[in-house]
């Protein structure tokens, strides 16, 4: 379950931007928005590479490629962001979520516990460890994440119930409530 939150972090971030700059970042939020992650990639293609390169514009095209379930596109920006911002949960969540889509579970689960502490304070860390470990057939691990996920956001119990990486849990002796 990747964390859609990166657009809502614009505006306090794009204070030290021109006015220019922060119209194409809302353009592309817009687009994006509307379902349309071509025109919102057009958009942030008219950065200039200065901004382009900046830690929220490559956090916007990483969300508008996994939009899009450009994985492969997706995992090499969210790589990027990574990098630039070690510090930031967003990017290895997310990087993460496009390591699992391309069938890469294990990969995402290293990248997750090599991220930033904060991590384990957000209950998205806990409930795509919990989905990538039930794909590596873990399943008391998958379970025992989930559980820290519901304690944290008791929201997250209704996705779970039709979320396709949590289907052998129910295989394995029953859904989680």
């Amino acid at each position: 379950m990747p964390s859609h939150s990166f657009f809502r972090a614009i505006e306090p971030v794009t204070s030290e931007l021109d006015i220019t700059h922060k119209r194409l970042l809302l353009a592309a939020q817009g687009y994006s928005e509307l379902g349309l992650p071509e025109l919102a990639l057009d958009e942030l293609n008219l950065l200039p590479e200065d901004v382009r390169t900046s830690p929220i514009a490559v956090e916007s095209r990483l969300s508008v490629l996994m939009q899009a379930k450009l994985w492969g596109q997706a995992l090499d920006v969210g790589r990027e962001l990574c990098r630039i911002s070690p510090d930031k949960t967003a990017g290895f969540i997310h990087t993460a979520f496009c390591l699992h889509e391309t069938g890469k579970s294990r990969e995402a689960l290293e990248l997750l516990s090599s991220g930033p502490a904060a991590l384990k304070a957000e209950p998205t860390y806990h409930y795509n460890l919990a989905c990538y470990e039930a794909a590596l057939g873990n399943i008391e691990q998958a379970r025992a994440h989930l559980n820290v996920s519901f304690a944290m956001d008791k929201t997250l119990k209704e996705f779970a119930r039709t979320d396709p990486d949590l289907k052998s849990l129910a295989l394995a002796g029953g859904k989680e409530n």
